[in-house]
């Protein structure tokens, strides 16, 4: 039997590198997908290999960049022959105050996170609706919902795209790819560990478990949603933020 394959944009750190783990442990085919942390890319493709015995390449691309998308695109067709799973969770923040926010920081964060989940979603689910198989899983955040801040304006707006193009492809690639988006709130991450604790102890008081969840517990709504269990979910926003108050 031919192995799923999955491609997870910005897969080598973080949510990323727990959603491609989850994967490799039921035996994908795993694309790594990295803009610019080759070693940490390479690393998690030795230890999967290692671990779960799985194959999967590590391929550099900016997904913000349509020639690099159609790479990405051919290059796993080249390697595996199929694609059933694409997990977008590349994404970046510059999150500053409005006076020293610039408009080159805002179109980078919306480059990134927007326009890059935009060009996956064309190329990669077009391929699927074409093959009339496959399932699109968005990463966006409760940035995109409701909890917003000033600071980060530019990251709420991309996150909250992200929720839009998730419905609209939805509706477009209906009967035959499912989309749906997982909306994190905190997570416990290299970014996270960087917070001042007053700040972090502020925020987990807002959370109903009082906690900032850890990455695998979002890896595993990212496998529930591409597993047959999921297999009447479409065009749905799922929170995965512990409860806020």
């Amino acid at each position: 039997m031919n192995k799923k394959t999955v491609i997870v944009t910005g897969g080598s750190r973080g949510i990323g590198k727990a959603i491609v783990k989850s994967f490799a442990e039921i035996g994908y085919n795993i694309v790594i997908n990295y803009k610019t942390s080759e070693n940490d890319a390479l690393s998690l493709k030795k230890e999967i290999e290692e671990t779960y015995g799985v194959s999967s390449i590590t391929l550099k691309a900016d997904v913000s960049c349509e020639e690099d998308v159609k790479k990405l695109l051919n290059k796993t067709l080249d390697k595996f022959g199929s694609i059933d799973i694409l997990v977008n969770n590349a994404g970046i923040a510059h999150d500053n105050f409005l006076e020293f926010k610039t408009k080159d920081e805002f179109l980078d964060t919306l480059n990134t996170n927007l326009v890059g989940t935009f060009l996956t979603c064309k190329y990669i689910g077009s391929y699927m609706f074409e093959k009339k198989k496959g399932n699109i899983i968005n990463i966006s955040s409760t940035n995109g919902i409701d909890t917003l801040y000033p600071e980060s304006m530019d990251y709420d707006a991309s996150k909250a795209g992200v929720i839009s193009l998730t419905k609209n492809f939805a509706n477009l690639y209906a009967p035959y790819v499912r989309v749906n988006s997982i909306a994190p709130g905190w997570v416990n991450t290299d970014i996270t560990k960087e917070l001042d604790k007053e700040f972090i102890d502020l925020e987990v008081k807002k959370i109903l478990l009082e906690r900032f969840a850890d990455v695998e517990e979002i890896s595993k709504v990212v496998k529930f949603l591409a597993s047959d269990d999921a297999s009447y979910i479409n065009k749905t926003i799922i929170r995965v933020d512990g409860g806020l108050k």
